[in-house]
């Protein structure tokens, strides 16, 4: 079951013209909202900064705005069966919303945190300012770690420094205040993102090197499905290093949600 241009549809199948860019070149922009109580209207649902970003996107490439009112129905519909949607903009207005549930290993993951390793560097996430359809170099970054038995996979930038990992944004704990990588750095402004710096009492925004990395007490990742995951391990070619999933900071964060 999705919504697919203003009709709820009972498939596991989307048609699509064989010329759509958004087939052809990944011509599309997405994404994915937790619905906390089955409600669109809950501050932790954050509806209204989702639909933002996803307007802001669309201007700045010149699109056609979907109609927001359809996109409302089709997200209310859902969200009486799913606690995850992902909204997909067409280019030329066409509006996209499929649900799932939550990951089953999501509980296990947010209390004893994850391994992740660092992804090649010649993948890197294009556009990253924005949040496209073509998400071919996340996925590749993933199913690489998986494949090594790591559960995610951090960006790197040309100068070595840690970015985000495929799916969220980074966050790393020292000296009594968080750090996160500038959005300079090239990375998403996540939803969650936004909402930390608002709310947590002090945040460096500072590139991760080498030098920083090394120096964090805990370290995890955001995004608005997970919330926050905890990273205990991180691999990379020159040994790897190790954090606290049980840091008593990150209590700060869960205590936003």
């Amino acid at each position: 079951m999705y919504w697919y241009h203003g009709k709820l549809r009972e498939s596991q199948t989307l048609e699509l013209h064989i010329h759509d860019p958004g087939l052809l070149y990944g011509a599309t922009v997405f994404t994915t909202v937790r619905v906390y109580d089955q409600s669109l209207d809950s501050s932790l649902t954050n509806w209204a900064a989702h639909c933002d970003r996803l307007l802001l996107t669309l201007q700045a490439f010149g699109w056609r705005e979907p109609s927001w009112e359809l996109v409302r129905q089709g997200g209310e519909i859902l969200a009486a069966t799913f606690p995850i949607l992902r909204i997909t903009l067409f280019a030329d207005g066409r509006e996209w919303i499929s649900g799932r549930l939550l990951p089953p290993d999501l509980t296990v993951n947010q209390k004893h945190g994850i391994t992740t390793t660092l992804a090649m560097s010649n993948l890197y996430r294009s556009l990253p300012t924005h949040k496209t359809g073509n998400y071919l170099s996340a996925w590749l970054a993933k199913t690489h770690a998986q494949q090594l038995n790591y559960q995610e996979a951090i960006f790197i930038n040309g100068a070595g420094n840690w970015l985000e990992t495929t799916t969220g944004n980074l966050w790393g704990w020292q000296n009594g205040s968080w750090w996160t990588p500038p959005l300079t750095e090239g990375i998403l402004p996540g939803i969650v993102r936004s909402q930390l710096l608002k709310h947590l009492p002090l945040v460096h925004e500072s590139p991760w090197d080498t030098q920083l990395v090394r120096g964090f007490e805990a370290i995890a990742y955001t995004n608005s499905v997970v919330e926050i995951i905890p990273i205990h391990t991180v691999h990379q070619p020159t040994g790897s290093l190790q954090y606290n999933p049980y840091h008593p900071s990150l209590q700060q964060i869960r205590e936003l949600f």
